[in-house]
């Protein structure tokens, strides 16, 4: 009898968690929007991850890259919102504007935008952005003076400096107008390079090389994207040049100066974790990043016959 009472019980039991189980809420998933100029999503993956957030279990990604097609960003914006995200991460500043002008109520994480975001429109503050829009800004244009500084320092003050942009990329004009404050004041002669796509590096290229230029790169997701092509095409015209991401010195350009992109993309990653569990994109402050590092590539240097002065390798992050 105690057996048979025992057993019931445990068919009681089994019945109830059965019953629980049925009646347990579903797994929440997340959908999340990324729009971007680039094919920049790596480092963004990687830092959602270490917060939780795996694809396919309780995540999904909706990507929209225009890779340097920036036409395109507008109706890859629109596709993102018909798809109901709960929240849209926007690289660039053409990403961020296309996002924005097709919704005012999901919010809109900045992925490192080069431009003030205040003086763009996006944010009423940095401490109180005050709408749908917050994230991490990297005003460019603040530090490419010091960086037009730093290609001046290793190439001879007879030769020209290039600079490489890309029509119709909101983060241009300004980087270019405070690299021609800093050409004035040290006396260096500026060329404007435009090119809309890939194809027309080459091109833009030759150009530089044809006045003995140092090549200053403008910080731009299709020129991260492209950083192979560019170093490759710089270092086959002899040309010294200066980009802003680590990862571009590596893939062969001489010299970066920037923030680290890993650390900016896990604090991107932080302000959607904050929005998706409840934060209010309008009360989280803009960040911006604090340390800027220098790196140089050595391989790059021999390879173009140049002998970097040592305070200035002191100072940097080598690659080879």
């Amino acid at each position: 009898m105690r057996k048979r009472t025992l057993l019931v019980g445990a068919l009681c039991c089994g019945a109830d968690l059965l019953h629980a189980q049925s009646n347990a809420q579903p797994r929440k998933v997340h959908r999340i929007g990324y729009l971007s100029a680039a094919a920049d999503l790596d480092h963004f993956q990687e830092a959602m991850q270490k917060l939780g957030y795996v694809e396919g279990v309780n995540t999904v990604l909706v990507v929209r890259m225009a890779r340097g097609r920036l036409e395109l960003l507008p109706s890859m914006a629109a596709d993102i919102v018909r798809l109901q995200v709960d929240i849209i991460v926007a690289a660039s500043p053409p990403a961020i504007q296309a996002a924005r002008n097709v919704t005012s109520t999901i919010p809109i994480v900045m992925a490192v935008t080069s431009v003030d975001p205040v003086r763009s429109g996006f944010v009423a503050s940095l401490a109180r952005p005050g709408g749908n829009i917050t994230g991490v800004a990297m005003i460019s244009d603040v530090i490419a003076g010091k960086r037009l500084e730093l290609l001046n320092e290793v190439i001879p003050k007879s030769r020209p400096i290039a600079v490489l942009t890309q029509i119709g990329h909101t983060a241009g004009p300004g980087q270019v107008e405070a690299a021609k404050a800093a050409a004035r004041s040290l006396g260096r002669e500026l060329l404007v390079l435009e090119v809309r796509e890939s194809k027309d590096y080459e091109s833009a290229i030759s150009q530089a090389a044809a006045l003995s230029a140092g090549l200053f790169v403008v910080s731009n997701p299709t020129f991260f994207d492209d950083r192979d092509v560019i170093a490759t095409l710089a270092l086959r015209n002899g040309l010294a040049t200066l980009c802003e991401w680590r990862e571009m010195a590596a893939a062969g350009c001489l010299m970066a100066y920037g923030p680290s992109v890993e650390v900016l993309h896990h604090r991107v990653a932080t302000f959607v974790d904050r929005i998706l569990r409840g934060a209010s994109a309008s009360d989280l402050p803009v960040e911006m990043p604090m340390k800027f590092d220098l790196t140089i590539n050595l391989s790059t240097a021999k390879a173009l016959g140049m002998n970097i002065e040592k305070s200035l390798l002191r100072r940097a992050q080598l690659v080879h």
